[in-house]
């Protein structure tokens, strides 16, 4: 467990390859149209995960000391290993697999691609705003191959499915609470600064190291300054 705990991300990518030989040797052709488009919306996802914490990756740091400013624990807190594989893994993985099962409950597939809305809120606007940049991990993923199949999802419904049309805009909110029950409420539950769950520091730090670390100790020496400590 430890060993996974540590390597998800890297162990999710060659689930991706996984998947993208037997989509290709057999999947596609063999599956229903709308399990297909679901199971690339989880490569999608694979992939969207080893951008934030692999290549380029520093998601962790990102969080914590760019956008949370968390001065005594960074690497640990709000957001630690633990929460981090949890959520990733178990919670992520599993609403993917639900939707991939029931491929023809089309709220349940509109609940997963629209993830992306929440996805592209926060990469484009909360954490770039933070980090002060047009790129953060997990951007491009979310631009060129979330979008791409959430776009497709709706059009194939809406082409093939016009009796479940209705169904999509179940999706929207599915889509808000999934991110809710699988990433935001378990960071906030779990957060502990003692907890013994730190970011290693291969992975704490990628995209823009020096950046992170200018804005953090930039905003903890304010702090600093405003409590008259200089």
């Amino acid at each position: 467990m430890k060993f996974w705990r540590r390597y998800w991300y890297l162990i999710g990518g060659v689930l991706f390859v996984i998947l993208a030989f037997f989509m290709g040797l057999w999947g596609s052709e063999h599956l229903p149209p709308i399990q297909t488009i679901l199971i690339f919306s989880w490569m999608a996802m694979l992939v969207h995960q080893l951008e934030e914490y692999a290549f380029p990756g520093g998601m962790p740091s990102i969080t914590n000391m760019a956008a949370f400013k968390e001065k005594k624990a960074p690497e640990r807190y709000p957001f630690n290993a633990q929460q981090c594989f949890i959520c990733n893994v178990f919670l992520c993985y599993t609403f993917y697999i639900l939707a991939i099962c029931f491929p023809n409950v089309i709220w349940l597939g509109a609940s997963q691609v629209l993830c992306v809305l929440v996805q592209l809120g926060a990469h484009a606007l909360l954490i770039n705003f933070s980090l002060k940049d047009f790129y953060n991990p997990g951007l491009g993923s979310t631009i060129f191959l979330q979008i791409p199949v959430a776009v497709y999802y709706i059009y194939y419904v809406v082409t093939t499915m016009p009796d479940k049309i209705g169904q999509l805009w179940i999706g929207i909110p599915g889509a808000f609470i999934a991110m809710i029950i699988c990433f935001i409420a378990p960071v906030f539950i779990m957060k502990n600064r003692t907890n013994h769950y730190p970011f290693a520091e291969a992975e704490m730090y990628g995209y823009k190291k020096e950046k992170v670390l200018k804005i953090w100790k930039d905003s903890k020496q304010s702090i600093l300054q405003k409590v008259g400590i200089k």
